[in-house]
């Protein structure tokens, strides 16, 4: 049997584990459920029942009967791999085996396994990156309550704070008042805020209201339009950041855009504008997704250096 390796993306909504062989050719990907809480109330059973899933429909899909011994492994968990390092040994045996953030094989996805920076506008931002001499560095993701400016929670919250601003009459007209309470069904902008504040509304689902601001934007709204400019400079901060505590001044660098923030076509063009006004940043869509970023790493860890061939396209 051929060596074998594997890349898992373990998220908070699901997990993606991926097997290749030792040409690069990627021969199966299976998912499962998520796997990021394991401290909490049946998360060690969850967890195994996630990386079990995901891992019997990768052998599966690679015409295997079983996971076997692998080459090498890499795994990445939001909220890091502390506490599902011992848990792994239960699942796999591999000659190396890497444990690690999901930061690290977001940014080996989106560059190839190349030096370079990522930045993320989900739920929430953070910016990640890794020079030629393996050193990393990060900045932002500091959480809804302190940070995460340019996500989509950060996005919506600013959108309720203007139309509460006019409502209460001491902020300029925007249509992102009305377009609030029909897309939620509230009965005004305070009542909006005090729903906000329920288990009805989790971070995510507020988070994704922020199409409502470029769609005000698209359409001329100043406020909106505001938002998504300020979005877009705070995402270039953060990965202005990253560059410069990893890579010399005239270096050529790419910087990935990654998340559903970038699906505005204002605030990816303004990101794009900020960033490239630095000499050598080259701004660019990820080239793989995470679970790939994984399988990279682990043929890094093992001294492998290949070209990824048979990728799925929905890693792409």
């Amino acid at each position: 049997m051929s060596e074998l390796f594997l890349g898992v993306d373990g998220g908070q909504s699901s997990t993606t584990a991926i097997i290749g062989d030792e040409t690069g050719r990627v021969l199966g990907m299976g998912r499962g459920g998520p796997c990021n809480h394991v401290q909490a109330s049946e998360g060690r059973a969850k967890f195994l029942s996630a990386m079990n899933e995901s891992l019997g429909a990768a052998c599966r899909a690679a015409g295997l009967e079983k996971l076997p011994p692998l080459q090498a492994a890499c795994m990445g968990f939001s909220g890091g791999p502390k506490d599902k390092e011992a848990l792994l040994k239960e699942v796999l045996t591999a000659q190396h085996i890497v444990t690690t953030h999901d930061g690290l094989i977001a940014l080996s996805g989106a560059t190839g396994g190349e030096p370079g920076v990522i930045i993320i506008s989900g739920t929430g931002s953070f910016a990640f990156g890794r020079n030629d001499e393996g050193r990393t560095a990060r900045a932002g993701g500091w959480g809804f309550a302190f940070g995460d400016e340019g996500g989509g929670f950060h996005m919506t919250r600013q959108a309720l704070r203007a139309a509460l601003r006019m409502e209460e009459g001491w902020g300029p007209p925007t249509t992102l008042h009305a377009r609030l309470l029909e897309a939620t069904g509230a009965a005004d902008a305070n009542d909006l805020l005090h729903q906000f504040y329920t288990t009805e509304w989790p971070r995510p689902k507020i988070a994704s209201l922020s199409r409502l601001v470029d769609e005000a934007a698209v359409e001329g709204d100043p406020v909106a339009g505001e938002i998504l400019v300020q979005s877009a400079q705070s995402l270039a901060q953060y990965a202005g950041a990253v560059r410069g505590q990893l890579f010399a001044e005239n270096e050529t660098v790419p910087v990935a855009y990654i998340g559903g923030g970038f699906r505005s076509e204002i605030l990816l063009e303004r990101f794009r504008m900020l960033m490239e006004l630095q000499d050598g940043v080259r701004t660019q869509p990820p080239q793989y997704g995470p679970a790939v970023g994984a399988l990279l790493e682990a043929y890094r860890a093992a001294g492998v250096a290949v070209r990824l061939t048979n990728v799925p396209e929905t890693e792409k």
